[in-house]
């Protein structure tokens, strides 16, 4: 049977400035028996008001992925990287041996809605680099598109670990099933929309866990879309 974790049972903390949900343990949310999944060890889901942000911070080896879902954010770092994320756009930081950036909403009117992944990486000590991509919705309509592997296959980010992350948009009825090789674990994470999981529904925000062996169908009963974990 798939862990479900519901969207209500995340952390949560509104700054004011920031809205934030925790699905592991992080900052002030400590959960010292949800520190994440697999190789997954955060899964932060983030709106940042018009004209704020996180001001220049430290990290240290750790895989960052980051995916808007609407307005923009504004990425600087200690490498000379100075990009500005929009919707459809993933960025991949390894933080590595270190490394300071600082994320800030650019919009003085809109927010920034956005999720936050860190991955622990294979091994201590890479080299920080820094990647952004687009991926166009069209190549990911009820079918699962890869963003992010250990070895760039179709064009994805390249990330630092045992892992490969998948997007996918969903129309209503459209469906769409894990493909896990043996020994696997999957983590789904609901970014929009609703969708059917067996006799469970799971709209935005809530997430499953599953091995390789269940792989069960994911349904749309809603526009919705996905964010899949194929994790070792």
């Amino acid at each position: 049977m798939a862990t479900l974790l519901r969207s209500q049972d995340r952390g949560h903390l509104d700054h004011g400035w920031l809205n934030t949900y925790h699905t592991f343990s992080f900052g002030q949310y400590f959960r010292p028996d949800r520190m994440g999944y697999r190789s997954l060890r955060v899964m932060n889901e983030d709106v940042v008001a018009p004209g704020q942000g996180f001001g220049t911070h430290p990290h240290r080896d750790m895989e960052i992925v980051t995916y808007v879902l609407s307005g923009a954010l504004e990425h600087k770092d200690s490498m000379g990287n100075g990009e500005v994320l929009h919707p459809g756009e993933f960025q991949r930081m390894t933080a590595g041996t270190g490394i300071t950036h600082s994320e800030f909403n650019p919009s003085d009117t809109e927010p920034v809605h956005l999720y936050q992944i860190w991955l622990r990486p294979d091994r201590a000590g890479h080299s920080p680099s820094y990647e952004q991509k687009s991926f166009p919705a069209d190549n990911r309509q009820n079918q699962f598109r890869l963003v992010a592997s250990p070895d760039a296959d179709q064009g994805s980010l390249q990330i630092h670990q045992d892992a490969r992350i998948f997007l996918a948009e969903l129309t209503p009825g459209g469906n769409v099933t894990p493909a896990l090789a043996p020994g696997r674990h999957a983590w789904v994470q609901v970014l929009r929309g609703t969708i059917q999981l067996g006799s469970e529904t799971l709209g935005a925000g809530d997430a499953a866990a599953f091995p390789a062996d269940e792989s069960p169908v994911l349904k749309a009963t809603e526009p919705a879309e996905l964010m899949l974990f194929d994790l070792a």
